[in-house]
């Protein structure tokens, strides 16, 4: 009795149509990964370094029903003026308190506690941001 084989024998006519296909897909997402790296790194590089100030809230106080004390530490250029912009929220997470603030030192690192004024009793405070003041 023979064996009668559907295919052909392993190895001796080289690679089949679905290894070279494979071996194609394997290069084509790897390149597309690599790009995908690239443009996340681009982005964050970008978003990173075109900030000329930043800031960070250090911590709060709420002192009354009426104002929160607020301690900021802004990172700028020693030529920049920064303006930072705070919100605050009570219990309901309704604004009670918006405000911009300006710091025109010529350091580039200001630790500073500022005081925002509310409409009512503050339970949170949040950086909306930091931007460079226009030139006047």
């Amino acid at each position: 009795m023979s064996t009668v084989r559907e295919g052909l024998p392993e190895g001796r006519y080289g690679r089949s149509a679905d290894e070279r296909a494979d071996r194609k897909l394997k290069i084509v997402g790897s390149v597309l990964g690599v790009a995908l790296l690239g443009v996340v790194g681009w982005i964050g590089w970008d978003y990173v370094a075109g900030q000329s100030v930043t800031a960070e809230v250090i911590k709060f106080q709420i002192v009354s029903a009426s104002e929160v004390k607020v301690h900021l530490e802004v990172r700028k250029d020693s030529g920049v003026t920064g303006v930072c912009t705070l919100s605050s929220q009570d219990k309901d997470h309704s604004e009670v308190g918006r405000a911009d603030f300006t710091f025109a030192q010529r350091d580039t690192r200001v630790d500073e506690v500022v005081s925002l004024k509310t409409t009512g009793r503050a339970t949170m405070v949040e950086l909306v941001g930091c931007q460079e003041a226009p030139a006047s």
